[in-house]
């Protein structure tokens, strides 16, 4: 929300400087988020021109001899047409920074002459669009003083965060009300708009739906005989000030309206208008041509204003272009309505629609300005365009019922801890236009019209806190507890920071990709389904909501490679949708690796071969990090299942699945298939996981957080090696399996560290060979208790494998 510091007080009385309204925005709530000085305006001055003569090496151009009231005239070089002797206007030195061409000025040489500066036109210094030529000022300006100051170009724009909950403050006279509420000067009270009316408005307004909350009033007015020209140039300022673009008075008064009073208004050209207005659902296919030139598509859920002739404007959005007002307007029909605040949001979102209007509505207008408002801007109408008002008519509105909350003073020490009195209280309550009634501890108190953000004491609470002071608020520690404090984070939180870190420290940078993305892709990865499409998506390919991480992942490792950065590992820990029920959002750690970004290390260089770098990734690669994000949750990595083959979007032969128990898949690995990665546009050697943290069971509860003590065995540990020979469609970790549950006392790790095929083992056989880790505990082990280990070792990986020992 942007206002000038001349706005802010033409309806509030102060003296306070910049620095202290500021301070105060911010201590009652309304943080101030930029302050623009207009600091760049100020090397401008008024200048006169001197002499003009044209320039000796082009038609077009003059030399000018410009006073700037400061020593010697200066040398100007100028095209503009209406450069003449005499000519009062805006001068830029050398080192003046010009917004309007985003251009730091120097001493130049234009076709042989020198120029120190320029005269500056209107555009040039974002004034307005116009650049037909060099501002002209009146004869009567004073040269050598200040432009900015002289045209009020140096008034101090300043823009507050708004939270959702203060639709109060979506006006200008809302920030001054808090403000003098606050101690900071007194609010202003405008005449009430007076004007003679003549006749009956013609068109008239039938509210035609099904719940009258959709639109609970409406008020219209004629006027006739306008002559809609340019606005005024105080008006055009303050709306350039704050980012809106002058068009023509009768639309910049409702842009007016929508920031000075927080009223936003619409205005159709009345000629345009065929018939009588009906406030209706829209019908299913109706279309409307926008005043943003675009056409929307509507539905019952949108409420429009619509005429004989079709759609006119989609209430408390956006007018429609049929019935816009234009310098040839000369009867305007002024609109002032009430909508519904969820309607409106609603409406706003699935047709993709951001105006100031739906800003307001959406958060509640004041009911009780929806008359006064047309009252004012039918003032403003008629004293900026002249003609004559009809008598409004009005539709619709049945009154404000204020609101009655239950207010026990003690609510505030209970709260916030401030001790503040009741008498206090109730004049903070009253300055912010609230009406108290009763006595005692507890009071009963009116909520005002312009606050439908107020609900119950605690939001009375937060009024007194803030006017008050928040600064008031002592920091007091929190009271320490004899227990040792309980976890803080889920364990789902824990484990996704686990993951992360997990990720991280094996070389990975996190990523954040959209959640959203294109059909084709969420089909791809087992998505797709119509439950979880977009209703108004941000972009064509980004329709549907995400079923995996990689496609985005993969997405952004190839856009990396093509600006050079082929060796790419990348990771997110994000969600997932598979419905659109609350159990269907999965939070999963995924990642991709692309060319040679190994752990090992990327690159074709000399020292990370030496390590195992510099090849291409593979399954291995994506099985090692899909392995450490488990580890780093905490799970018990014995317990842990690797079976062959993936989802389709994986290479069949080069991926697997890792399970926890036969039932619970805790996530995927592996190449990826060709298809996918055409179908993905993508190339170049890629392997990916992905691990579902919310599928692990939750760590069983210790009676104690007191890590055990650190037992070490004295006795040295012992490494065995053993050749199975087996088909070849025994996995090997199978294997593993088997020559771990021999002996779970003294086999501490199994590792594969050889696979042989020949025809020496005969057809459709294989040999693995594994390295048996295993460490003595109660004493150190003979050789008779050696061989009836390797006994063990060699009967169970014959029980559950079929293997054989080679010879």
């Amino acid at each position: 929300m942007k206002f000038t510091l001349s706005w802010l007080k033409d309806h509030l009385e102060t003296d306070a400087p910049l620095d202290e309204i500021c301070k105060r925005l911010t201590e009652i709530g309304l943080e101030v988020e930029d302050v623009d000085d207009k600091a760049a305006f100020k090397p401008f001055v008024i200048a006169k021109i001197l002499s003009a003569e044209k320039h000796p090496q082009a038609d077009r151009l003059k030399v000018l001899s410009v006073d700037t009231g400061k020593g010697a005239p200066v040398q100007v070089v100028c095209g503009a047409p209406n450069a003449r002797v005499g000519l009062i206007g805006a001068f830029a030195a050398p080192g003046t920074y010009v917004p309007g061409i985003d251009m730091t000025l120097a001493v130049g040489n234009i076709r042989g002459v020198e120029s120190h500066g320029m005269m500056c036109s209107e555009k040039e210094l974002q004034i307005s669009d116009s650049h037909d030529g060099i501002i002209d000022l009146p004869e009567d300006a004073p040269v050598g003083q200040s432009y900015a100051a002289y045209a009020h170009l140096d008034d101090p724009v300043i823009e507050i965060n708004l939270t959702p909950n203060r639709p109060d403050c979506t006006s200008i006279y809302g920030i001054a009300r808090d403000l003098a509420a606050s101690g900071l000067g007194t609010l202003k009270t405008r005449p009430e708009p007076s004007f003679a009316v003549e006749g009956e408005t013609p068109v008239k307004v039938t509210l035609d739906l099904d719940d009258e909350k959709l639109c609970p009033g409406f008020a219209l007015r004629l006027v006739r005989g306008v002559k809609n020209g340019p606005s005024p140039r105080w008006m055009q300022q303050r709306l350039l000030a704050i980012g809106l673009r002058p068009i023509n008075a009768l639309v910049d008064i409702t842009n007016y309206m929508t920031f000075d009073q927080g009223r936003p208004m619409h205005v159709f050209d009345a000629a345009k208008v065929t018939g009588n207005l009906t406030v209706r659902r829209a019908k299913e296919g109706e279309t409307v041509l926008a005043l943003d030139q675009r056409e929307y598509k509507l539905g019952p859920n949108n409420v429009v204003i619509a005429d004989a002739n079709g759609i006119e404007s989609i209430g408390g959005i956006m007018g429609g272009e049929h019935s816009g007002c234009d310098e040839n307007t000369t009867d305007v029909l002024i609109e002032s309505a009430l909508w519904d605040p969820m309607n409106i949001a609603k409406s706003g979102r699935s047709l993709g629609i951001i105006t100031d209007a739906r800003y307001r509505f959406e958060r509640g207008v004041d009911p009780e300005y929806m008359i006064p408002g047309l009252e004012r801007t039918t003032e403003l109408v008629l004293e900026l365009c002249g003609g004559t008002a009809a008598k409004a008519d009005i539709v619709g509105y049945k009154g404000y019922e204020p609101k009655i909350v239950d207010f026990p003073f003690s609510e505030v020490k209970r709260l916030t801890g401030l001790e503040v009195s009741s008498e206090e209280s109730i004049e903070i309550l009253t300055r912010l236009g609230f009406k108290v009634s009763g006595s005692g501890e507890r009071v009963s108190v009116a909520v005002p019209s312009w606050r439908p953000d107020i609900d119950g004491k605690a939001d009375l609470v937060e009024e007194v806190m803030r006017i008050h002071g928040v600064d008031n608020i002592k920091p007091a520690p929190l009271e320490s507890h004899a227990a040792v404090n309980g976890k803080i984070l889920t364990t789902l939180q824990i484990r996704t920071r686990s993951a992360k870190r997990a990720l991280a420290s094996r070389g990975m940078l996190e990523a954040v990709t959209w959640s959203f993305i294109s059909e084709d892709q969420a089909k791809l990865f087992g998505g797709g389904s119509p439950a979880l499409k977009l209703a108004n998506p941000i972009a064509a390919d980004m329709s549907d909501m995400r079923p995996s991480l990689l496609p985005g992942l993969l997405s952004a490792a190839q856009r990396n490679a093509d600006k050079g950065y082929g060796d790419v590992a990348i990771f997110e820990v994000s969600g997932t949708y598979e419905n659109d029920r609350p159990e269907g959002q999965r939070r999963v750690a995924g990642g991709v690796r692309r060319g040679t970004a190994s752990l090992a290390g990327a690159g074709r260089m000399w020292l990370n071969a030496a390590k195992g770098g510099g090849k291409p990734v593979d399954v291995f690669d994506a099985k090692a990090d899909a392995l450490a994000v488990i580890e780093a949750c905490g799970l018990p990595m014995g317990n842990i299942q690797v079976e062959q083959g993936g989802p389709d979007w994986y290479h069949p032969g080069r991926s697997g699945t890792i399970k926890m128990g036969p039932k619970i898949i805790l996530g995927y690995f592996g190449e990826f298939h060709p298809s996918t990665l055409e179908a993905l546009d993508v190339s170049g050697a890629l392997c990916g996981f992905e691990v579902y943290i919310d599928a692990m069971a939750e760590p069983k509860k210790k009676a104690t957080r007191t890590k055990p003590a650190l037992e070490l065995s004295p006795f040295q540990a012992v490494k065995r090696d053993f050749a199975f020979v087996v088909d070849k469609s025994v996995e090997a970790g199978a294997i593993i399996k088997a020559a771990s549950a021999a002996d779970r006392k003294l086999v501490t790790g199994v590792n594969v560290f050889d696979v042989f095929e020949g025809p020496s083992l005969g057809e459709g056989k294989k040999s693995v060979a594994i390295e048996v880790q295993i460490q003595p505990v109660e004493r150190t082990l003979t050789d008779e208790d050696f061989e009836v280990l390797t006994e063990k070792i060699v009967a169970s990986v014959t029980k559950f494998t079929g293997g054989v020992l080679r010879a």
